[in-house]
């Protein structure tokens, strides 16, 4: 990777720099500065064009290959290069480029900007968004402009706090929110890589959507290693009705690894079915390249390219040229010449080119208007221009918001290729069809969300319109007589459905409501009201009251109703009093205030509105018991059906199945198997009743069972007699699996030496063990009764090794004895010599005897000469066991 120096890269021009911003001038009489000036002019005509105003490129160019992708330098020069030659701009300069650097952590990237501040006449940036408000208030100082591509806050569009920046793509939370209007997906994830960089970015992006009135369940770093991607995964699927996730890193399209081990992941799990959408978030900010381009990252995995098939790829549009296309062009006419190490252009290029060429807008537009090139003026004449970009048209309107348009793209799973599906019209804020209709994994889009979260005059909690609960409030309060116990029983049910903000919708958090008592004349009716930030009433618009909340919002003293003594009874009066105490401990709660009230009224009627609401929170509470209740049995339930099917199945499989995505076929290059069975168990089928095998297995086998527990091993299956395990799948473990299967083996070995059947105790049962190791491929077969199966040579041997073997011996096979000599942990092998495998020929086999240190004992396997039929003497020495039982029975009858 090219090294930019820390200090930026800058090309060196001929003329003098622009005067900067706040420059002292020297102390000169007026007719001599005039004097001067004048000269300066008839002499010098073109000295105009020589002065010099420098933007800085501000990026983590150096420390992020994919950022450093985007050739900044080479950008710029372009951009540059078309600006100064460009007749249509009258910019009375010249214009000049330096590559800035920014660390990747966002406290050193702060750090290092601050001292950028005679570095360039203005900015463009910064990438990380991390530091975007306090870069921006540092240019606000420097009166230097910012134009920044990637900043997310919203507060950076007020003039008054931020008057030096401007944005120079659209806001990417705005295309977003029109996305997902269109689909009705309003529950969303926000999943970062683990760089400072992007985990800033997904926390601006989470709150961008919740400021849009939008939830966001989850906002997390996907993790290190495979684990903590698999947890950070699980806690998306236990995080509620998720319809987006939103990925917070580099886009698999321009070489992002992190996202390409999220995916993967993902669909392993099964998250790719069509349950979620995921959406990359980085694409917002260049064009990606669509028509006709191979994706080489989907083109070189299939396992990729059917996760991507859930990706939805929203990018700005490529109009007329593709960046592919633009930058082509560029190269051919020489006006691009790239490092000898750039292989994979970021089309991040076409944005910095973007970014500077609207900077140049903006000086154009300043001066025609006849004002200085302020920070703040070019800011703002950024406003209400447009020109052709890289390979995209780009407007401003006259709010300083970027109309460009986007795509959505789409991909089938089958072609490395992506395709153009919707149009983003963000002047009209809709989706328009594209030709092509959206490949959803599942068949059809995640299931929509309520409507209310995309309307501006409704408020939603859990996709629940609530307008209609403030309604009945209204209209309770507006009938109720010591009314302020009921505001108190309103701010309880707000805080409990906990509404949402949005920058058009009315604020029901308790930081933003007021519950208020206009005093009235004694004739009048008594009026309640909800107050918004916007200084209405909620069902009464008409009635303002801004004075109220700044007297609540800024005490002191404290604004509290006034209740003049005849108006109420004094004990209902002092009980209002105290629940305005500003010491919640000194509040009384609900069951008080009822309770005093049932004091005050003597036994009197009891107001019908304490009444409902009596009933109200009663019949709240009871049907939340039973909801809890009910919530509870179902999630022991889910929790049993799925703790059987992980002991089924591995925990990743079952995972794909429940979500009815199929397994593909996985390869595994280094596993050991193991293979037992019960020597003689035909005989003692034959002479046992059924129930009796039964048991006779189930004793066993839990035995067996308790032993893997501690052990890397995965229990394949059983059949009969025949007992299946393997190690390094579908876990892989190094080269630990041989060892893991050979400790299992002694142990397992070891238990079988003290068991004994129940109803034939005297009967010694005796089993073989063979093991083999080397590769396999592991897969599910069947849909009915899915089965976790392995196939290959390795397993085949294996099965061999045990079916050649002798009563209590492990039989070993030559590729699991090397892995067990080559890891020295004192393995005792001796050799059996030539033995015949069927369908493998004649091989030199072992016995595995013990271990150093392993100090249980093992069964003593029966004396075998050459030549003896020790089938037939087990099966022998089993009838006659037999006999003798059923000899000692009969004589007890």
């Amino acid at each position: 990777m090219q090294h930019i120096p820390p200090n930026g890269w800058e090309s060196n021009h001929p003329c003098v720099p622009i005067i900067k911003s706040r420059q002292t001038l020297p102390t000169l009489p007026l007719c001599n500065f005039l004097l001067w000036v004048l000269l300066g002019v008839l002499t010098f005509p073109c000295c105009v064009h020589c002065l010099i105003f420098k933007v800085g490129i501000l990026g983590p160019w150096n420390c992020d290959p994919v950022y450093y992708r985007a050739l900044p330098t080479s950008a710029a020069r372009l951009a540059v290069s078309r600006i100064n030659g460009d007749p249509g701009l009258d910019l009375g300069l010249t214009m000049d480029f330096i590559v800035l650097q920014e660390p990747c952590e966002t406290s050193k990237a702060l750090t290092a900007y601050i001292y950028y501040d005679t570095s360039a006449n203005a900015f463009v940036g910064p990438t990380n968004p991390g530091y975007c408000v306090a870069a921006s208030l540092l240019a606000k100082n420097w009166d230097k402009a910012l134009f920044s591509f990637s900043c997310i806050s919203y507060g950076l569009e007020r003039t008054t706090g931020y008057p030096t920046f401007a944005r120079t793509v659209p806001f990417p939370v705005d295309v977003l929110f029109t996305v997902f209007k269109h689909f009705r997906w309003a529950s969303s994830a926000v999943v970062s890589s683990n760089e400072d960089i992007w985990i800033d970015t997904a926390g601006r992006v989470a709150a961008g959507l919740r400021s849009k009135g939008l939830p966001v369940g989850l906002v997390t770093a996907m993790g290190l290693n495979d684990t903590e991607v698999e947890s950070m995964l699980r806690k998306i699927q236990n995080a509620g009705e998720i319809r987006v996730i939103i990925m917070c890193m580099h886009s698999i399209l321009v070489g992002g690894e992190y996202q390409a081990t999220f995916l993967t992941k993902a669909h392993k799990m099964g998250m790719t079915s069509g349950k979620y959408v995921f959406v990359p978030y980085d694409t917002l900010h260049y064009s990606v390249p669509y028509s006709n381009v191979s994706h080489l990252a989907l083109q070189n995995n299939s396992l990729l390219r059917k996760a991507y098939d859930a990706v939805l790829t929203i990018t700005v549009a490529s109009e007329l040229l593709s960046f592919n296309e633009a930058f082509t062009a560029a190269k051919r006419s020489q006006e691009v010449t790239l490092p000898v190490e750039a292989e994979q252009v970021n089309p991040l290029f076409g944005t910095i080119y973007n970014s500077i060429y609207l900077l140049a807008r903006s000086i154009h537009n300043a001066r025609k208007a006849g004002m200085l090139l302020s920070g703040s003026n070019l800011a703002y004449f950024s406003k209400n221009t447009s020109f052709n970009g890289f390979n995209q048209k780009v407007l401003v309107d006259t709010s300083g918001e970027v109309k460009t348009n986007y795509v959505i793209l789409d991909s089938d799973s089958k072609s490395s290729q992506l395709y153009q599906a919707y149009i983003v019209d963000l002047k009209a804020g809709e989706l328009r069809f594209a030709g092509r209709s959206i490949h959803f994994p599942g068949g059809s889009p995640p299931t929509a969300d309520s409507g209310c979260w995309f309307d501006e005059n409704v408020i939603c909690t859990g996709g629940v319109e609530v307008s209609y609960i403030i309604i009945v409030l209204a209209v309770i309060l507006s009938l109720a007589v010591g009314g302020l116990f009921i505001t108190l029983y309103i701010r309880r049910r707000l805080q409990q459905i906990q509404l949402i903000k949005g920058p058009n919708r009315i604020l029901l958090t308790l930081e933003d409501l007021t519950f208020i008592n206009p005093q009235l004349s004694k004739k009048a009716s008594v009026e309640y009201c909800v107050c918004s930030k916007f200084n209405k009433c909620v069902p009464f618009p008409y009635l303002l009251c801004p004075e109220i909340i700044r007297k609540v919002k800024k005490p002191p003293p404290m604004c509290r109703p006034t209740v003049a003594p005849d108006q109420a009874p004094l004990e209902c009066i002092q009980l209002m009093k105290q629940c305005w105490s500003e010491q919640p401990d000194r509040r009384p709660t609900f069951d008080e205030i009822f309770d005093r009230f049932k004091i005050i009224n003597k036994g009197k009627k009891t107001n019908i509105i304490d009444s409902m609401l009596r009933m109200l929170e009663q019949y709240s509470s009871n049907l939340e018991d039973l909801i809890r209740e009910r919530t509870e049995e179902l999630e022991v339930e889910k929790q049993r059906t799925e703790k059987l099917l992980s002991e089924m199945l591995p925990p990743s499989v079952a995972e794909a199945l429940k979500t009815g995505v199929s397994v593909e076929p996985e390869y595994f290059d280094q596993v050991t198997i193991y293979f037992s069975d019960i020597v003689g168990f035909t005989t003692i089928s034959s002479l046992s009743d059924p129930i009796e095998v039964v048991d006779l297995l189930n004793d066993l086998y839990t035995l067996f069972d308790a032993v893997l527990s501690n052990h890397d091993v995965y229990k394949v299956e059983t059949i009969g007699d025949a007992y299946m395990v393997a190690s390094g799948l579908p876990k892989r473990n190094g080269n630990k699996h041989a060892a893991e299967v050979a400790n299992m083996s002694l142990n397992i070995l070891s238990s079988v030496g003290t068991f004994h059947m129940r109803h034939m105790p005297d009967v010694p049962v005796r089993i073989r063990i063979g093991i083999h190791s080397g590769p396999c491929v592991a897969g599910v077969v069947g849909l009915t009764m899915p089965r976790y199966c392995l196939f290959g040579d390795t397993v085949n041997t294996a099965s061999r090794m045990e079916s050649t073997g002798l009563p209590y011996r492990i039989h070993v096979n030559c590729s699991t004895v090397k892995i067990l000599r080559s890891l020295n942990d004192g393995y005792k092998i001796e050799v059996r010599g030539k033995t015949e495998l069927k369908g493998k020929g004649i091989e030199e086999t072992y016995w595995l005897v013990g271990k150093t240190n392993f100090a249980k004992p093992l069964p003593k396997p029966p004396e075998i000469r050459p030549g003896d039929n020790w089938q037939e003497m087990v099966t022998e020495e089993i009838k006659t066991h037999f006999r003798k039982a059923n000899r000692q029975v009969d004589k007890k009858i």
